[in-house]
Order: structure tokens, then C-alpha cells, then sequence
């Protein structure tokens, strides 16, 4: 059954969407001016800034790390979202409510209170400012969303296909790699572009856990808004936001496709 939407409310809805999308919009033309000052509009054409950007040790370094940790944090997410999915959906056992609050918590909290309290952990276990460090609080809030995309597909999938597979002599670690995995596949790609888009661009956590020699693009890029505007930091912006943007649409068509396949 389809809803007619109101013309207002369909004008109003993309008044609102252009007023929100626009100030990240103005940032890719800020990234070809030809000016060595960032300001809109831009002053001629050029790329410049890019060849700066992938030439220079403090952003391509920073870039680089900022995709390692992002992969390591998705796949330390898989594993810990894949495990906690099959154990709270196919499991059975008393108190899964209050188990479900404490997993979804690091995405409902405040991410700053997170931060300071990680701070002072990594404090006492002197791995502050460590690549490990800020890939295990990456994947604090990752693995949540990895965890809600798998339960999505778990509850999704027909049980009576396992119990097949069961009754004719398979072992469940078979029925698993043979059944299940390829059937929860979308599940797991959705689950791993957000994971990845989540670690990618964090900024908070990246501000409380980095040091001086271990920083992500973003931590970077704040600190550039504080010393120094070159359209340099327009490009990593526009960089940043284009990965984003390109992550979430592979999500959402991978999710599109998994409902259009659905009986």
C-alpha cells in the first residue's frame, strides 16, 4: 500500500535535504582553486592541491592509516558482530533484553564520554596513541552496527534450511559454511561498508587516542582548521566525503537488492 506525500511536505523535505547537503557541497569546488588560500568561490581552476595532498608525507600518511585501521577495525568487527549475532539470535538463554541494551550502548552514548572514559584506560595500559588502541575503540562503535546488520539477516533467514541440512548428517559447522554464511553474505557486506565508513571518518575518538606520530586523516584535518587553511584540507574533506558516500551507497544497494530477492 503507497502513501500520497504531500506536495508541501515533499518541498519542505528537500528544502531541508539542500540546506544540509550544501555546505559539504561547497567544498569540492574549494578543493580546485588555484588560490594557495581556502575561500569560496574558489579563485581559477586547478589541481594543484591534490598533486599536494598524495605528495605530501603528513596527509598521504595519514590517509594510509586512516585505511588500515578502518580495515582492521571491519575486520575485527566481522568477527566479533558475526559471533555475538549467532549467539543472541540462534541462542537460547535467559537475559538477552539487557545483553542487547549493553551491545547497541557505544552507539546510544555520547561518543565524548566514551572517549574520555577510553583515555584514561589506555592510560593505565600505555597504549594510548597506538594503532591498536584506536582500532579496538574504532571497533566499540563499529561492532554494533555489523551486530544489528547480521541480526537483521539472521532473523530473515529460514531456519527450516539448517534443520534440513541437520537432519541429513551435516555438522553444524558445515550447515554454517555451507547454509548460512552465503545466505547472511549480504548481511555481512552491509554490515562491513559501515563498520568501515564508521571507523574511517571518526574524529572524537581519533582526537582522545592519537599521539604525535599516529594520527587518522580526520585528526589531521582538525588540525589544519586550527593552524593552517590551504585548499589541502578541501581536498581531504572532498576525499573523505566522497569514500563516504560511496560506502553507504554500496550499503543501501546491497540491502536494496536483499529485499528485491526476498519471495
Amino acid at each position: 500500500m503507497t502513501r500520497n506525500i504531500p506536495l508541501g511536505l515533499k518541498i519542505f523535505g528537500g528544502v531541508v535535504g539542500m540546506l544540509l547537503i550544501m555546505p559539504t557541497l561547497v567544498v569540492i569546488p574549494m578543493s580546485f582553486s588555484a588560490s594557495p588560500l581556502l575561500k569560496f568561490p574558489p579563485e581559477g581552476f586547478s589541481l594543484h592541491w591534490y598533486g599536494v595532498f598524495f605528495t605530501d608525507p603528513l596527509w598521504s600518511s595519514a590517509a594510509l592509516r586512516s585505511i588500515q585501521i578502518a580495515a582492521l577495525t571491519t575486520v575485527l568487527s566481522l568477527l566479533l558482530g558475526t559471533g555475538t549475532a549467532l549467539a543472541m539470535i540462534r541462542g537460547r538463554f535467559r537475559g538477552k533484553s539487557p545483553i542487547q541494551v549493553l551491545i547497541l550502548s557505544p552507539i546510544i552514548m555520547p561518543i565524548v564520554v566514551l572517549a574520555v572514559g577510553l583515555y584514561f584506560v589506555y592510560s593505565d595500559w600505555k597504549i594510548l596513541g597506538s594503532v591498536g588502541g584506536l582500532v579496538l575503540a574504532h571497533t566499540v562503535i563499529a561492532y554494533p552496527l555489523v551486530y544489528i546488520s547480521l541480526s537483521t539477516a539472521l532473523k530473515a533467514l529460514d531456519s527450516k534450511l539448517e534443520d534440513a541440512s541437520a537432519s541429513l548428517g551435516a555438522s553444524k559447522a558445515y550447515t554454517f559454511r555451507r547454509i548460512t554464511l552465503p545466505l547472511i553474505t549480504p548481511g555481512l557486506l552491509t554490515g562491513a561498508l559501515f563498520a568501515f565508513t564508521m571507523s574511517w571518518d571518526e574524529l572524537i575518538l581519533s582526537i582522545f587516542l592519537t599521539g604525535p606520530t599516529v594520527k587518522t586523516l580526520p585528526v589531521v584535518m582538525w588540525d589544519q582548521v586550527q593552524t593552517e587553511l590551504s585548499p589541502t584540507l578541501a581536498v581531504a574533506a572532498t576525499i573523505v566525503m566522497l569514500v563516504t558516500i560511496v560506502l553507504i551507497m554500496c550499503a543501501l544497494l546491497i540491502g536494496t537488492r536483499r529485499k528485491a530477492l526476498k519471495p
